[in-house]
């Protein structure tokens, strides 16, 4: 099969004439790039029509990287100032997908610009409803903890800890551990010994 034959930019083109594959939007940049000469300093460029590349940019060494700014930044940092305890109490997890409440947050109040409220009345309304949410999260966990008790069972994790409660969970098997692991009580038991041996240095010493 001839199609099959050259390198990728010869075989995509083939495929292209023979209306077997539709044209690549890199197709023709990539011809240009191949026209450029691969051997500047001899003198067969101009037999096969090939043309001397440009010499390479590099950007300048003074220009800053410009921070990348949201329109709902400003309402989020609104937010933080109203509600400064949601940055500890609010987990924001990058890989989720779930937005963090300030971020929500500063979407509802661009959301209702657009339909016409005043940035007054929009950052109210959704203060509003940020809070309803988290009253209802409390209300919902004081009821699983009810029918729980209820029942006779031990109260459920609650479904919508908070960071720091998430962080203690995370850190209380590490240290538990240090009560019933192996390698962490030779570690202590390593220490002692040694602290012993210094402390008998230091009589012998004085």
């Amino acid at each position: 099969m001839s199609f099959m034959k050259g390198d990728m930019l010869t075989r995509t083109r083939k495929l292209v004439k023979g209306l077997a594959k539709a044209e690549p939007v890199w197709l023709k940049a990539m011809e240009r790039v191949i026209r450029f000469c691969p051997f500047p300093e001899a003198n067969i460029c101009t037999t096969y029509g090939w043309k001397k590349a440009p010499p390479p940019t590099f950007p300048s060494p003074g220009g800053k990287v410009q921070k990348i700014s949201l329109p709902e930044d400003v309402y989020v940092q609104k937010f933080f100032k109203k509600h400064p305890d949601s940055k500890y109490r609010d987990a924001i997890k990058i890989s989720s997908f779930n937005p963090p409440p300030a971020r929500v947050f500063g979407w509802r109040v661009l959301e209702l610009k657009e339909q016409g409220v005043s940035e007054e009345d929009a950052m109210a309304v959704a203060d509003m409803e940020y809070r309803a949410e988290k009253k209802a999260k409390k209300t919902a966990y004081a009821r699983l903890k009810q029918i729980a008790r209820l029942q006779g069972k031990r109260p459920p994790p609650n479904p919508y800890p908070s960071a720091i409660k998430e962080i203690q969970a995370e850190e209380r098997k590490h240290v538990r551990a240090r009560f019933f692991d192996p390698k962490i009580l030779q570690i202590v038991e390593k220490m002692k010994v040694e602290k012993g041996a210094n402390m008998q240095e230091r009589m012998r010493g004085g």
